[in-house]
């Protein structure tokens, strides 16, 4: 349930999952923007931009540029001297590569990693704590017993960090480390983060059906615009990316890999259905991200969505998304759908 700040005007706030911790419905990442993309003082600006438009979430890890991600998001926190109360950091474990060269203990969900890693995340953040440590992504390498009670051990005897999550982890996975969680009294997951966009949906809307209400998991979702793709900028670039775009002249590392197969005909497929999008946006009197976010916030399972910006005012665009979500009637909706493609629920999945 969503519910209004006295404070912050027009943000909302809602619960993560069956826990008591709320964050606002927009959260601010640092992947592929903090710390490396963008310079550190429009940083500290973007993140004191969203700080006032209501924003209390912010999401880093300990691989997003080699670290400086969460040092300058620590650094942020100390500028403008906020309430360590009044925000929500939270981190991720598994790639390492801000801990010194990446060898083969310097990285994965290992009893060893988990411990060393969150204290290595917290001594860049400058905090005594996070408040949601993720696991970032699977490591299939190490028993899921091992990593469950590694992460109980942080939260519940540490106090590193006061609730774990999981990111991009299968529907089983997740029930796996819950059941494992239950049966031996440890701290199991509250969260998970998985990529949820009008272009990639299936796993939020079918396979993790059953997890909110069996197993009380809420979401944290990212990459709500597609790398760039919703928000408008691409449309009608199907065969190159236009000039100062990201995709045109990032030089980070996952940028550059993507970049090399722009063109193809999968990335022709979502520009041009993200290119259709644009006349409903049109009729709503909205810009394409808005409607992408929006759309993004209307799934009531959804805690709250990462948004990444490179300038303040993209912060503020962002924002106006919460106007539009009584814009997103059934009617809407639907055309929607008949442009990307309706998620068709299986049946054993709508308990």
């Amino acid at each position: 349930m969503a519910w209004e700040e006295p404070r912050k005007t027009g943000m909302q706030y809602r619960r993560v999952g069956n826990s008591g911790l709320h964050v606002s419905v927009l959260g601010l990442g640092g992947w592929l923007t903090f710390g490396g993309h963008v310079e550190n003082e429009l940083t500290f600006l973007c993140m004191k931009q969203a700080y006032d438009c209501g924003i209390n979430f912010f999401d880093t890890a300990e691989s997003y540029a080699g670290g400086q991600s969460e040092i300058v998001m620590g650094q942020a926190i100390k500028r403008y001297n906020w309430n360590r109360n009044d925000i929500v950091i939270t981190t991720k474990l598994n790639w390492g590569g801000a801990n010194g060269e990446v060898l083969v203990n310097n990285h994965g969900l290992s009893r060893k990693h988990i411990v060393e890693g969150l204290r290595a995340s917290l001594k860049r953040l400058d905090l005594e704590y996070v408040d949601i440590v993720y696991a970032h992504r699977p490591d299939r390498l190490t028993p899921m017993e091992e990593t469950v009670r590694a992460f109980s051990h942080v939260t519940e005897t540490r106090g590193w960090a006061f609730y774990w999550g999981t990111s991009e982890r299968s529907a089983d996975e997740i029930t796996e480390a819950c059941g494992i969680a239950k049966q031996l009294g440890l701290v199991g997951p509250i969260v998970e983060q998985p990529q949820n966009n009008l272009l990639a949906r299936k796993k939020v809307e079918s396979e993790f059906q059953r997890l909110y209400t069996r197993l009380g998991i809420g979401l944290t979702t990212f990459s709500p615009l597609k790398f760039g793709l919703l928000s408008g900028k691409y449309n009608d670039s199907a065969d190159a990316p236009p000039a100062g775009s990201r995709f045109a002249e990032g030089k980070d590392r996952f940028v550059s890999g993507m970049r090399n197969s722009y063109g193809n005909e999968d990335w022709k497929e979502m520009i041009g259905q993200a290119t259709k999008l644009k006349p409903i946006a049109d009729k709503l009197g909205v810009s394409q991200s808005q409607l992408s976010l929006a759309w993004c916030l209307k799934n009531p399972n959804v805690s709250a969505v990462i948004t990444g910006v490179s300038r303040p005012e993209q912060v503020v665009e962002n924002c106006q998304a919460l106007k539009v979500l009584d814009k997103l009637t059934p009617e809407i909706l639907a055309k929607i759908d008949a442009i990307v493609g309706k998620i068709e629920l299986d049946p054993i999945r709508q308990d």
